[in-house]
C-alpha cells in the first residue's frame, strides 16, 4: 500500500493509525502480544491473559490455548450442518442447494427465485446474500461481494483459531421467511453455553438499521440489565414458540466445550440450526455494567 494511500485512510484519526499498524504486524507478533494490543485499543485496558477473570479476557485466552480439532468443523458453514444433523437430527438443518469453491463457480440455473448466499469461513456482511426475487438479483453485485468476503481471514486478524483452516466456499439455502411477512426479516435467536449449559441468550431488533438493538434473557426468559454492543429494544419482545426446545437442542451441542454461542431460527414454528460463534464479537465488546464481563467470566472454566 502506498504511504498516500495511508496516509488517505488515516485522516485525523490516531486511532486508525494504530489499527493499521498492528494490522501490518499480525504475521509477526505473538498471539498474546498481538491480542493484548487490540484489546487494550478495543476496550480501553490491558487485559490479563496469563490469569484471566472476564469473559471477554477468557474468551483471548481460548483463542490461544483452547485448539480442539473439532472445532474448524463446527465453525464451517457447510461442514456443520452434517456435524449437528448427527447430534440433533436433520429435521433441524436448512437444506443446501448448492456448494461451490468460489462465487464464480456458482450455478445459477439450479438456483429457486428465493435464496441466500453465504460464505463457509466467516460471519455476515458481505459475506450474506439474500435474493428475494431472481430475476431482480444484482448478479455484478453479488459476486464482487462474494469476492470480498472470501478474502476473509478472521484467524489473520482477530486470532479466531478455528477459522484458520476452514476451506473458504459458498452455499447457497432455501429463504427462510414468515408466512405473515415474506418480506420480513427472520428472527435468530443466539443461546449463550458454558459447558453445555445455556446461561443466558440475545434477542436482536432493527437489524437491518446501523443501530440493532440488542436485548439478553436468563434461561427463564428475564430480560437481564445490561447492555453489550448497544441499546435495549424500546418496544416489546415476546418469548420464542420454541425457546424451551432450541435451550436443549443449544446444549445437546454445545457440551464437552468451555463456551459456545449456538444460534437458531425460529420461522413458522419450526426451529433450524444456525451456527456456532466460539468468540462473541471476538471478545472485544464491553458489558455495561462491566460487573457482567465478571459475572459470565466466572462461568467459563478454562482446560
Amino acid at each position: 500500500m502506498k504511504i498516500v494511500t495511508i496516509i488517505k485512510e488515516i485522516g485525523e484519526r490516531p486511532q486508525r493509525l494504530l489499527e493499521l499498524l498492528l494490522n501490518r504486524t499480525c504475521n509477526i507478533l505473538p498471539e498474546w502480544i498481538y491480542l493484548s494490543i487490540k484489546f487494550k485499543m478495543k476496550m480501553g485496558k490491558w487485559p490479563n491473559i496469563r490469569h484471566p477473570r472476564t469473559f471477554n479476557e477468557k474468551l483471548q485466552w481460548l483463542k490461544i490455548y483452547d485448539r480442539n480439532p473439532k472445532y474448524t468443523e463446527m465453525v464451517d458453514k457447510y461442514a456443520a450442518k452434517k456435524w449437528a444433523a448427527n447430534i440433533i437430527g436433520h429435521d433441524y438443518i436448512i437444506d443446501t442447494i448448492g456448494c461451490w469453491n468460489s462465487p464464480e463457480e456458482i450455478n445459477w440455473d439450479i438456483l429457486p427465485q428465493k435464496f441466500v448466499l453465504k460464505i463457509t469461513h466467516g460471519g455476515g456482511g458481505n459475506g450474506i446474500i439474500i435474493c428475494r426475487d431472481k430475476n431482480k438479483l444484482d448478479k455484478t453485485m453479488a459476486l464482487d461481494s462474494l469476492k470480498k468476503a472470501s478474502s476473509l481471514n478472521l484467524y489473520k486478524y482477530n486470532k479466531e483459531w478455528p477459522y484458520k483452516n476452514v476451506v473458504p466456499r459458498i452455499i447457497a439455502e432455501k429463504l427462510l421467511f414468515n408466512n405473515d411477512n415474506p418480506e420480513d426479516v427472520v428472527n435468530d435467536y443466539k443461546f449463550y453455553c458454558f459447558n453445555g449449559k445455556m446461561e443466558f441468550m440475545l434477542i436482536s431488533n432493527e437489524r437491518s438499521n446501523k443501530h440493532a438493538k440488542f436485548d439478553y434473557f436468563d434461561r427463564n426468559f428475564i430480560h437481564l440489565p445490561f447492555k453489550q454492543g448497544g441499546e435495549n429494544y424500546e418496544g416489546k419482545i415476546s418469548k420464542p414458540s420454541n425457546f424451551e426446545l432450541m435451550i436443549d437442542l443449544a446444549e445437546k451441542l454445545s457440551k464437552g466445550i468451555p463456551h459456545v454461542r449456538v444460534d437458531f431460527y425460529d420461522v413458522n414454528g419450526h426451529v433450524y440450526f444456525g451456527e456456532m460463534t466460539f468468540f462473541d464479537s471476538s471478545g472485544f465488546a464491553a458489558f455495561d455494567p462491566e460487573e457482567w464481563d465478571y459475572k459470565y467470566g466466572d462461568l467459563i472454566i478454562l482446560p
